[in-house]
């Protein structure tokens, strides 16, 4: 049997999902300029997830839509493919949106880049595209592990 937790730890996980959400948010989108991307913001934003088990226990893991989870996963994993193989008449992987004045194609002007968002090219689109899947993977696999964690606790007792 675990232990609650107090209504101390339960509001400070919940006053720290947006803050968390928003912080994840800004790593993938800003992966082309600085470092990180789409593994580390999809990381990031999953550790709410556990963030929330440890607070709420397996009651809330439970309540977890896995199947809305999957399709996110599969979404995510589908896109990334796509925009490589959108390349493919130049090469696979080709940055085609970049330098093309379209969503993401802002030409960078001479020196060093400024921090302009709009400039990476196809680069933004895969690191939302692999945030999303490693998102909704680690948001089905923490919960799965923190089960069984519980489950070979009570079979010991």
């Amino acid at each position: 049997m675990s232990k609650e937790m107090s209504p101390i730890v339960k509001n400070v996980a919940c006053v720290l999902a947006i803050p968390i959400i928003i912080f994840g948010l800004y790593i993938i989108l800003h992966g082309h300029l600085t470092p990180g991307g789409g593994f580390p913001g999809g990381a990031i934003m999953a550790s709410l997830v556990a963030l929330f088990l440890i607070a709420f226990g397996t009651g809330w893991a439970k309540k977890i839509n896995k199947g809305i989870l999957s399709w996110g996963e599969s979404i995510g994993l589908a896109l990334f493919g796509l925009l490589a193989f959108l390349g493919l008449g130049t090469s696979f992987f080709n940055n085609f949106l970049a330098n093309s004045n379209s969503l993401f194609g802002m030409s960078i002007p001479f020196g060093p880049n400024q921090g302009f968002l709009w400039t990476g090219g196809t680069i933004p689109l895969m690191n939302i595209a692999v945030g999303l899947e490693v998102f909704a993977a680690l948001s089905i696999i923490i919960p799965i592990m923190f089960s069984s964690d519980e489950s070979s606790k009570e079979g010991k007792k």
